[in-house]
C-alpha cells in the first residue's frame, strides 16, 4: 500500500472516532403520540398513561412556542394545527401555540428507567416525521421505549415571549409576551 493511501486510513478511522466521542449520551424514555397508544404498548397502566399525558398537557400551556399571529404558527407546524393559549398578552392580543402531537416521560413510581427523563409535550414540525420537545430537540420518529439525547430529556424551557415567524428550528426575533401585540 502506498504511503498516501495509509495516511487517509488512519485519518478516516481518527475521523469516526472522534465523531462517536462527541455523541450525547442516550437516555432511556417512554414516547406515545397517546393515551391510547401508550396503553397498547403495555409499559404503564392506563391510569399512569392518563396521569403522564395530563402533566404533559399542563407543561405544554407554560413550555410550547408562542406566537403572536396564528399564521406565524401554522407556517412551522401546519394548517389547522396551532390553538390560542389560555392566555393573553399584556395588551389584550392572543397567543398561539402548537397542538401536542405526543408526550415523554422516564421514570415512574421508582420503574428504574429513563432516570432524568422530564414529563413533556411533543410537538411535529410541519412537514417532519421526527417528535421534538417544546425547546425543539429531536427525540426521533419512533414511538414506545426509545433511546434520546440527554439534553432532549431534559425539562423543557417556560417560553415567556412570543415568536414573529420561523421559530421552530430556525432563528428568529423573539418578542416579549408583555410587549406583543
Amino acid at each position: 500500500m502506498k504511503r498516501s493511501g495509509a495516511i487517509r486510513l488512519v485519518l478516516m478511522g481518527t475521523t469516526a472516532l472522534s465523531l462517536s466521542a462527541c455523541e450525547e449520551p442516550q437516555v432511556d424514555a417512554l414516547v406515545f403520540r397517546s393515551v391510547e397508544e401508550c396503553q397498547q404498548a403495555a409499559e404503564l397502566s392506563a391510569d399512569e398513561c392518563r396521569g403522564q399525558q395530563a402533566t404533559a398537557e399542563r407543561t405544554h400551556v407554560q413550555t410550547s412556542p408562542k406566537y403572536a399571529s396564528v399564521a406565524d404558527c401554522e407556517a412551522d407546524f401546519g394548517a389547522g394545527e396551532c390553538e390560542i393559549a389560555p392566555y393573553q398578552t399584556s395588551s389584550g392580543g392572543s397567543v398561539f401555540m402548537p397542538l401536542m402531537a405526543g408526550f415523554m416521560m422516564g421514570q415512574l413510581l421508582g420503574g428504574g428507567f429513563g432516570s432524568g427523563v422530564a414529563t413533556q409535550p411533543l410537538y411535529r414540525s410541519r412537514g417532519a416525521s421526527d417528535l421534538r420537545t417544546a425547546d425543539n430537540q429531536s427525540v426521533g420518529g419512533a414511538t414506545g421505549r426509545v433511546a434520546v439525547s440527554r439534553s432532549a430529556a431534559a425539562a423543557p424551557t417556560v417560553k415567556t415571549s412570543t415568536i414573529r415567524r420561523g421559530g421552530f428550528g430556525a432563528s428568529a426575533r423573539a418578542y416579549s409576551a408583555t410587549s406583543a401585540s
